[in-house]
């Protein structure tokens, strides 16, 4: 029976390519709190940079970033924040708030002309390519909902980081994420939702009469998903900074053997 052959070190371009990735990693699991709250600054400050550039009459790079966050966000002008315009926001007159409802302002729209609010798909479908103009103003690239949930999970996460200085913070319970996270945003998007999807079907009078069509807030999108920023980032950062600080421990350990600390 043959021994086996001892393991062979790794040297030359492999061992200084396996050094340059472990120290990456290691500079990652150290800094990695501020790794994502640049990116959520980043996502949000671009979603934003769109309607200042249409403002400034720059209309391509800002369909460009349209287009980068259309598929990640439904865009309807009546759900998101205008700037440089009469409102900073045009709610439906669903939605019962002091704001001139979007149908008023929709009404006097060439690119609305011909589409009643009644129909609700193509009314829909307007409101997402509709960016704005000289009177309302420009869209951010981002609904409130979505705005409220990553600049909560921006502002929740520098907090995160100076509280984990003094002391640990422990993970909220799956339960608390629910009740404070998921179920506010999930009655104030799927009860509209549903409201609108029961009105289009036949015969659905019941499931109509409990799900009434109407229209959120810009107060409640914004609620909901403020509270669903800080509570994912209550539910995942502890999580992950357990995680990563077991992986910083063994990458030092792993390159203060190989002398690389």
């Amino acid at each position: 029976m043959t021994n086996p052959s001892p393991k062979q070190p790794v040297t030359g371009r492999t061992r200084t390519l396996v050094v340059t990735i472990d120290k990456l990693l290691l500079g990652f699991t150290r800094h990695w709190l501020a790794v994502v709250n640049i990116l959520l600054a980043l996502y949000i400050g671009l979603a934003m940079l769109a309607p200042v550039l249409m403002a400034g009459g720059y209309s391509g790079p800002a369909n460009a970033l349209y287009r980068f966050y259309g598929p990640f966000c439904h865009q309807m002008a009546f759900r998101s924040f205008f700037i440089f315009g009469d409102q900073y926001a045009y709610p439906r007159e669903l939605a019962g708030t002091r704001l001139v409802p979007f149908e008023t302002y929709a009404a006097t729209l060439p690119e609305f002309a011909g589409i009643s609010p009644a129909d609700t798909n193509r009314f829909f479908l307007q409101a997402r390519s509709f960016l704005g103009n000289m009177t309302m103003g420009y869209k951010s690239a981002l609904c409130q909902r979505d705005l409220a949930i990553y600049g909560m999970m921006l502002l929740a996460g520098l907090v995160y980081g100076l509280v984990r200085r003094y002391r640990p913070v422990k993970q909220l319970p799956i339960v608390a994420f629910l009740l404070l996270g998921i179920f506010p945003i999930g009655w104030d998007g799927f009860s509209q939702l549903f409201g609108y999807f029961f009105e289009l079907i036949p015969g659905a009078g019941a499931l109509a009469a409990l799900f009434p069509v109407r229209e959120s807030t810009p107060f409640l999108r914004v609620l909901t998903g403020s509270l669903l920023g800080i509570a994912l980032v209550w539910l995942l950062y502890p999580h992950l900074e357990d995680g990563l600080g077991r992986t910083r421990a063994e990458l030092e350990r792993k390159l203060g053997r190989a002398g690389e600390l």
